[in-house]
């Protein structure tokens, strides 16, 4: 069992204890995603690597995302509340993300090991950009700064 799992289901405990419903719903979302990505993955005993309990997780971030802004579009501001409060809840099971600064680093060295020169190597840098940030980094950014980088 990888650490993102444990931990989930220690904030499970906590947030019964503490009859956090909004928490609880979250982590209870995230639990059911990990467990459905487990069964694509091969069975419901399928262990999943950091890389993959990470995507699982920002994929659950961003489905709250998007239902915020559509709740705000709506006006239904306590609807999207809730939603934020959920989104905080499950960025905690993230690891640290890096700045701007330190990706534009490991950029560099990546375009130089691989003699990268323009737009048509951005595939390879985009490939090796994701390997070396281990989802500490969020795609559109990385799309972003390969992008301008390349051009």
């Amino acid at each position: 069992m990888n650490t993102i799992s444990e931990n989930l289901v220690e904030e499970m405990k906590k947030a019964m204890r503490a009859k956090d419903t909004v928490a609880l719903n979250a982590l209870r979302a995230l639990k059911t995603a990990l467990t459905n990505a487990s069964i694509a993955k091969g069975n419901l005993h399928a262990e999943l690597d950091d890389n993959e309990t990470i995507a699982v997780v920002r994929k659950q971030i961003k489905q709250r995302v998007d239902a915020a802004e559509q709740y705000r579009a709506a006006n239904r501001e306590d609807l999207s509340s809730k939603e934020e409060a959920e989104i905080k809840v499950l960025s905690a099971f993230l690891p640290a993300e890096m700045s701007e600064d330190e990706v534009k680093a490991v950029l560099e060295q990546v375009v130089a090991e691989l003699g990268a020169a323009g737009k048509q190597d951005m595939g390879r840098v985009m490939k090796a950009m994701q390997e070396r940030t281990d989802g500490r980094a969020p795609g559109k950014l990385l799309a972003q700064l390969v992008g301008a980088r390349l051009a």
